[in-house]
């Protein structure tokens, strides 16, 4: 299994990254988290070949403004795309003219799953619990090929975020703020809490992505988040665009 992250950055696309989007490459299926603009790369990747889910933590357009590149892309399996309640509605709004190509209109099937009301449609083991964030975000547990792998964005330090980290072989966890930084009213984690978190959690190993574009305008800031995090939790790494992970 691989994990190869496409986009790293929260807001805005700058020179240190596009917006979030992940890849997990398995035997049977290509899994993506989030679809920021990092997401036009998939076809690097991914060559279609298998289905392709797409599991959506939430609406904010920095994680779903890279669906407007559904087009370039020729998923022969598929594409189901999996998010929140209320994900047909909200959806169905955004992705139509004069926005974007319809998911109709495209030339391979394509479905959407409302979570966690359908997630027993799903091929392979999922959680999805609410986390704490300005809107609704649902972080994610996915259990596939004797492998666990968490992925918490948007969320301040949580109850649910640490239920689904418990015992994970990979954390990927948002790091919006700065070493220090934390807003009770912009619920986001910063470096520190980040690797709290997957300390407390009896995470194997933790990935830092998310990185407020407004914040985090370099590799160097990266890198200072990055040696935060290791003094609480050594097995960080701070992700950039293109990085692997084999697990």
């Amino acid at each position: 299994m691989e994990i190869i992250f496409l986009g790293t950055n929260g807001w805005y696309d700058t020179k240190t990254g596009n917006t979030v989007c992940a890849l997990i490459k398995t035997e049977k299926y290509d899994i993506v988290l989030d679809a920021g603009n990092g997401i036009y790369k998939l076809d690097e990747y991914a060559d279609g070949k298998k289905p392709i889910y797409l599991f959506l933590s939430h609406f904010h357009l920095d994680h779903i403004i890279g669906l407007h590149a559904l087009l370039k892309f020729n998923f022969k399996k598929g594409l189901y795309i999996c998010a929140g309640k209320g994900a047909r509605k909200t959806l169905g709004l955004f992705l139509r003219k004069p926005f974007t190509v319809p998911l109709a209109d495209l030339e391979y099937k394509t479905g959407i799953l409302e979570l966690p009301a359908e997630i027993n449609r799903l091929p392979f083991k999922l959680k999805a619990l609410p986390l704490v964030h300005a809107d609704p975000v649902l972080g994610f547990r996915l259990e596939i090929e004797r492998k666990t792998i968490t992925y918490c964005t948007d969320t301040g330090w949580c109850g649910n975020a640490l239920k689904l980290a418990a015992g994970s072989d990979l954390l990927i966890a948002e790091c919006s703020c700065r070493p220090g930084e934390q807003n009770p009213l912009w619920p986001h984690l910063n470096p520190e809490t980040a690797a709290l978190l997957a300390a407390r959690a009896g995470a194997k190993k933790l990935a830092l992505t998310h990185f407020d574009a407004g914040r985090y305008s370099t590799a160097r800031l990266r890198a200072g988040a990055l040696r935060a995090a290791r003094r609480i939790f050594p097995r960080t790494a701070a992700a950039r665009d293109g990085m692997r992970i084999k697990l």
